[in-house]
């Protein structure tokens, strides 16, 4: 019998992936999202298949109405881009909180047998451990920085998933996924805007070698976890994970973000020359989680940085679009 899902914040960019794959494998998906961060777009071919919603998630009715009738909801919809962190933090809280509250209420008046939220690595700033389990503290350094309204909300968030549902017959899972990249994921991330630079330099310049300018030493690491990756990921803690379980979503493949400018270049057989520049404030100088526990649940990454950033680079230098008007190349 095929499941019933419910998947908020469906036509993201993480969001759209999944219910795809969701569809794929047959089960019945209903898609809540009111499109302003999001684009139906990003379910083509899909959209007959689903029962798409559009509505927003700080509107209770509008969630318990999507709500009635599935087993399990995967709660994605929230404010992403490092860019808006710092732009719009009122707005980033706003939706985080109250679309957590809402989507757990409405779970548990509807009979919800499963809610899997995606949290962040964002929850940790700077991890005491690499690379990090799900059991390092989290920790927001400064609340006066508007970049940490995004992991402060995802810190609340998970205490939400966690205890608000109380003694009910919900169970949870909480997902932390570690810079998830790949195709049609927007600007304003570190691969599509090193992406689209590159484009436009070389759009611009005859030169032989391209000077390229980074934000921070370019010794600043992530681990990039390809998109088709973080879904297989995803499903399957969403399946087999435990109740209260908390599962990172990523690789353990660690890269400076200087190596990463270099190989965007040379994929598209373009020499660069790095410059480094101030970084924004709070952003981390390490990332890169462990997955011991969802290797535990069978899962093992198959795509190689390499792999992936052939596949994204080479869409967005197809894609005609253009960098944000600040320009600025994020680290997120």
């Amino acid at each position: 019998m095929a499941a019933s899902v419910l998947v908020t914040g469906g036509s993201g960019f993480i969001g759209s992936y999944l219910v795809k794959a969701l569809v794929d494998r047959g089960d019945d998906v209903r898609v809540l999202d009111n499109n302003l961060r999001g684009s139906a777009e990003k379910l083509d071919g899909y959209m007959h298949q689903i029962d798409f919603r559009e509505g927003d998630i700080l509107d209770y009715d509008t969630v318990e109405n999507a709500t009635r009738g599935v087993e399990t909801v995967y709660h994605l919809a929230y404010v992403n881009g490092t860019e808006n962190f710092y732009r719009f933090p009122e707005k980033v809280l706003e939706i985080g909180v109250k679309g957590a509250l809402n989507t757990l209420d409405a779970a548990m008046h509807c009979g919800v047998q499963r809610y899997v939220v995606t949290s962040s690595s964002e929850v940790y700033n700077q991890p005491s451990r690499i690379p990090t389990p799900e059991d390092e503290r989290l920790l927001v350094p400064d609340v006066l920085n508007p970049r940490f309204s995004y992991g402060g909300g995802k810190i609340i968030t998970e205490l939400l998933t966690v205890h608000y549902p109380g003694k009910t017959d919900l169970e949870t899972v909480i997902c932390r996924p570690h810079n998830v990249y790949g195709p049609n994921m927007g600007v304003g991330h570190v691969i599509p805007q090193f992406a689209l630079r590159l484009r436009d330099m070389i759009e611009n310049s005859s030169n032989e070698i391209l000077e390229f300018p980074i934000l921070g030493t370019g010794r600043e690491t992530r681990a990039f976890c390809f998109i088709l990756d973080a879904i297989d990921a995803l499903i399957l803690a969403a399946d087999h994970g435990e109740h209260r379980g908390i599962y990172h979503i990523g690789t353990e493949e660690e890269v400076s973000i200087h190596s990463l400018a270099e190989a965007v270049a040379r994929h598209r057989g373009i020499s660069v020359r790095i410059t480094t520049g101030e970084n924004l404030s709070g952003a981390p100088s390490r990332r890169c989680p462990s997955i011991a526990k969802l290797r535990d649940l069978g899962y093992e990454p198959t795509w190689s940085l390499e792999q992936g950033l052939a596949e994204t680079v080479d869409w967005y230098f197809d894609s005609g679009l253009s960098l944000p008007l600040s320009n600025e190349v994020i680290a997120k």
